[in-house]
């Protein structure tokens, strides 16, 4: 199991920091009953106030993600690094103190494995970086700058129905369809298009906001989401394109980072880390990885040859319910089922 697991959750990482420095005159400080700061899901989470001076403290409102909570609450919240605040109230006078606290999740991922179930050609020279089908068809977003393009391909056959080259200055990344327009995402230079989805003919583009980076992007019908290259995933307003709120990629162990490409599967949220040949799957509400997938053995069936690269791409096809992964610079695409082990 721990083999399998490795191919996720490589490199995970616990944070914890202690009590802002406003409050050092007073000397009070917020405290947790949290070993290092870190708490699982559905844990009992204990505040107090540390308070060295005895100082006349007449009331104490504490806030966990914005909402106020008791002094002792089951801790059920987003995972990763959250913030905990206390209002303090002493001699006719207010002061905010506050920690972070990091949630982990309080079960390990489930491990799957895979069935192939047929194979089907694929461009060699694709860097590919985003996959996705539409209304049937395919579309497949590539990397590399003056390499990069957006495709519309026959999956059956591996034929380019329709190609649109980026600008050499453009390192093209996700992509993801919604409402009859594609959002393709590029590397650093902060700018994602919007395409039609019939014509392939580019309608607009769009600045990332809070995230310095584009990587991956899926949709849920209704919201877009979008990873950055770090444990979070972004959501987005499809009209606005504005990154509103995110999740952080956890473990029962500690942060994800690297989520790469994305896409939404029956609720959840599928991914791959850069430079791994696995998927997680992320439950969308709190960052929760639930499940992992192996894949690392469908690279060794693809043609060996230099510019051979790792996994990346995965997509779902309602017409088949059937799920296909790729990689870059890989000559195969494969549907695949997905097998709890």
């Amino acid at each position: 199991m721990h083999k399998f697991l490795s191919i996720i959750l490589l490199t995970v990482l616990l944070i914890s920091c202690g009590s802002n420095s406003e409050a050092k005159k007073t000397g009070l400080s917020l405290k947790t009953s949290a070993s290092k700061n870190t708490i699982s899901l559905g844990e009992t989470l204990n505040l107090s106030i540390n308070n060295p001076k005895n100082l006349p403290v007449k009331n104490v409102k504490y806030t966990f993600n914005s909402s106020e909570v008791e002094e002792s609450f089951v801790v059920d919240s987003k995972l990763g690094v959250q913030d905990i605040i206390a209002s303090i109230s002493y001699d006719d006078q207010e002061i905010t103190v506050s920690t972070k606290i990091t949630v982990l999740n309080n079960s390990a991922p489930k491990v799957y494995t895979f069935k192939i179930l047929n194979e089907y050609p694929h461009d060699i020279t694709s860097y590919t970086q985003g996959l996705e089908f539409y209304n049937g068809e395919l579309y497949e977003s590539t990397g590399q700058r003056g390499e990069s393009k957006l495709r519309k391909v026959n999956y059956k056959t591996g034929e380019v129905l329709k190609n649109i080259d980026l600008a050499n200055e453009y390192f093209g990344e996700g992509l993801t369809v919604l409402n009859d327009k594609i959002y393709q995402l590029t590397w650093q230079r902060g700018t994602g298009f919007i395409y039609n989805v019939n014509t392939l003919e580019k309608e607009g583009s769009f600045k990332y906001g809070k995230s310095n980076e584009g990587w991956g992007i899926c949709n849920d019908d209704n919201i877009l989401y979008k990873s950055d290259g770090t444990e979070k995933i972004w959501t987005l307003d499809p009209k606005s394109l504005i990154e509103g709120d995110y999740i952080q990629v956890f473990t029962n162990k500690g942060r994800i980072n690297n989520i790469n490409e994305l896409e939404w599967i029956n609720g959840k949220i599928y991914a791959n880390r850069y430079q791994k040949n696995g998927v997680a799957i992320i439950n969308p509400t709190n960052g929760a990885v639930e499940g992992v997938v192996d894949f690392s053995p469908l690279k060794k069936k693809v043609t060996q040859h230099p510019k051979l690269d790792v996994l990346n791409g995965i997509a779902y096809n309602p017409d088949t319910n059937t799920i296909f992964v790729t990689g870059k610079r890989w000559d195969k695409l494969f549907e695949i089922e997905i097998v709890e082990k």
